[in-house]
């Protein structure tokens, strides 16, 4: 949860970037990317009942003067990665809300009174300096994401975290794994059961993104979810700190 309030914080901020200055390879066309078309089987794939839902005409409109497919692909990645990061904290929510932590004290005076209260106030009580390194972290990953390999408005695939391993230029230090598929589990699996897989993560993470603000929307404001009545506490701080302080 820690990590994934502020997660979504620098994805949104990267989601509203200027045009991304990674070099774009010759052989690369824009042609690659998906299109308003492409939107549309996505659509009648991901909710065969809604089907195509777009009444904001976001896939009609060009973002920072580039083209309707490049403007599709930053619409699609923003999608991706904000449902990536709205599902680790809805988990993130219901597992801290519970009381599971690592059974070990996470400083050095051995103090375990962060692990206590619901997840904004468990948050609340990390020192500043922790709160700093998760975020720095986070930014890290952002900044790798958006430098390494072929950017998703020049061509690369939305959503698709590069290697590590094939990118060691820019990692600071040897890391063993990859972010993405560390143990490379997704190699064997068939096309059919990636699509699928796909699928099944666009939607998931479209409901997490409801769920995890459903919490907190009735943390700060009680009723606001009557079906979360009395099962979320109240929370007077501030979810926004440590970029923000004191109650909203």
């Amino acid at each position: 949860m820690k990590l994934a309030i502020i997660s979504t914080l620098l994805a949104s901020a990267s989601a509203f970037t200027s045009s991304p200055s990674a070099p774009t390879s010759s052989s690369t066309s824009l042609s690659a990317l998906a299109t308003k078309a492409d939107l549309v089987t996505l659509a009648e794939k991901s909710n065969p009942v809604l089907k195509y839902y777009d009444p904001l005409q976001l896939a009609s409109t060009t973002i920072y003067g580039e083209s309707q497919d490049a403007s599709i692909a930053w619409l699609r990645q923003a999608e991706i990665k904000h449902g990536r990061v709205a599902m680790a904290a809805f988990v993130g929510y219901i597992v801290q809300s519970n009381g599971l932590h690592f059974p070990t004290a996470q400083n050095l005076a051995g103090d375990v009174s962060q692990f206590s209260g619901s997840p904004p106030e468990q948050w609340d009580a990390l020192p500043d300096a922790a709160k700093w390194q998760i975020i720095l972290f986070v930014g890290f990953l952002e900044w790798f994401s958006e430098s390494a390999g072929t950017h998703y408005m020049r061509g690369g695939k939305p959503g698709e975290f590069p290697k590590f391993s094939e990118h060691k230029e820019l990692v600071p230090h040897p890391v063993p794994f990859n972010l993405f598929d560390p143990f490379g589990l997704s190699n064997s699996r068939s096309a059919e059961k990636k699509e699928r897989g796909l699928i099944a993560e666009l939607n998931n993470g479209r409901l997490a993104m409801i769920g995890i603000f459903g919490f907190l929307a009735e943390q700060k404001v009680d009723g606001a979810v009557p079906l979360l009545k009395g099962v979320v506490p109240h929370y007077d701080g501030e979810f926004m700190a440590p970029f923000l302080t004191g109650p909203m």
